[in-house]
């Protein structure tokens, strides 16, 4: 009897052993399919940042291509929400409830991904890689689902603070920013980092996202004799603060907000002998720059992009960031092998350590916490020289 018990119980633990581990699965994913939700505005005021979602998608077709993520198949279900919150809202909801996407990825703004962010989180639903830097989507206690793919946009503005305080200490500022989260959240980092020098803060415009021009805001802060500008603005707007400084022969010591100082969405549309001197930061490489010339990483993207994607500008900093965030969304879902809960979405995405994507600059390396959602933590300070822009002083780490 007790030969008889020992057998059976090895033959037990020999087919356990032989048992290939348990899939487990959310609505969104099955044995051939991962079903990936997004929103961005491929029209209105922000269109500039639709490139996002052609790069995403045109990344998706070549990882299907190689056969997939672990064998599955994705399927990238991606709207237009116009920069809109309510359609980002309807836009949202139509893809959990109908579609039944297992995430959403990369939406783009502060107050568009922001107003989907406590529906997202109440239903449990990964809201990863905004693009995005406001504060509200690296809350870990707050929202435990959202996780933002920007630099934090208080740390960027405290970064040319910083620069500020080592060039020009006692420069009269003034500031234009988007009258919302997202330019509030760099003029708030930029103050406070400014400290007592905040007082040289002389004048303050803002807009709104759908206001046709911001030159009466720019000829106003001309108005104050303000010798440094800091721009927290869309592309559109901050290719029309460039031709209204130049129209005014108004030279500041201009800081532009990294997410709109694009050359081909931004610099070229203003004219790029007009946005000579631009100081801007970044943390990814710029394929202009003659530094990445032979960089193994470079020239993949460079193939990736005139095969998949021919039709846009491989220079331009958009895709080069859309492509970092499909690239550490890929990441995340290998790591989840066949276990596509949301739940283990969320534990791949919180424990990243040592991540280094290629087009990230040196140094950049990612790593997550289940108490630390930041993605990125350091930032590279540069200035347009009419072509590319140029590295500036030594990297920042945030």
């Amino acid at each position: 009897m007790h030969l008889a018990k020992t057998f059976v119980l090895a033959a037990a633990l020999l087919v356990a052993t032989a048992a290939p581990a348990q899939k487990r699965y959310d609505p969104g994913a099955t044995d051939t399919e991962i079903r990936i939700g997004n929103t961005l505005p491929y029209s209105g005021p922000a269109s500039a940042f639709g490139a996002f979602g052609k790069t995403a998608g045109a990344y998706f077709r070549k990882v299907n291509d190689a056969g997939g993520i672990n064998g599955r198949k994705v399927t990238f279900l991606t709207q237009d929400d116009a920069y809109s919150p309510p359609k980002t809202v309807e836009m949202t909801r139509k893809l959990v409830e109908s579609d039944e996407v297992l995430l959403m990825f990369n939406q783009l703004g502060t107050a568009t991904a922001g107003a989907v962010q406590k529906y997202l989180n109440a239903k449990g639903i990964p809201q990863l890689f905004v693009s995005s830097g406001a504060n509200r989507f690296m809350d870990a206690k707050t929202s435990p689902w959202t996780m933002a793919f920007l630099a934090g946009y208080e740390t960027e503005g405290a970064v040319y603070a910083a620069h500020v305080l080592q060039t020009k200490p006692d420069a009269k500022i003034a500031l234009l920013y988007q009258s919302d989260d997202y330019g509030k959240s760099v003029v708030n980092g930029f103050k406070q980092r400014l400290g007592a020098k905040a007082a040289n803060v002389v004048a303050e415009a803002t807009y709104e996202p759908t206001d046709p021009s911001v030159d009466s805001q720019v000829i106003g802060l001309k108005a104050s004799g303000a010798t440094v500008l800091l721009t927290v603005a869309l592309p559109k707007q901050a290719s029309q603060t460039i031709r209204k400084l130049h129209d005014l022969g108004w030279k500041p010591e201009h800081y532009l907000i990294g997410s709109a100082s694009g050359i081909a969405t931004t610099l070229a549309p203003a004219g790029l002998e007009k946005s000579v001197g631009i100081v801007s930061a970044t943390y990814v490489k710029d394929p202009k720059d003659p530094r990445w010339e032979n960089d193994p990483g470079m020239k993949e993207y460079l193939a990736f992009m005139k095969q998949y994607n021919p039709g846009a500008d491989a220079m331009e900093r958009v895709n080069v960031n859309a492509y970092s965030a499909v690239m550490l969304m890929v990441q995340v879902l290998r790591q989840c092998g066949d276990d596509l809960t949301r739940e283990n979405v969320m534990k791949q995405a919180t424990h990243l350590k040592g991540v280094q994507l290629p087009l990230l600059l040196p140094g950049v390396v990612i790593d997550t916490s289940p108490s630390d959602y930041r993605v990125i933590r350091s930032m590279q300070l540069e200035r347009f020289d009419g072509q590319r822009y140029v590295p500036v002083g030594a990297m920042v780490s945030l």
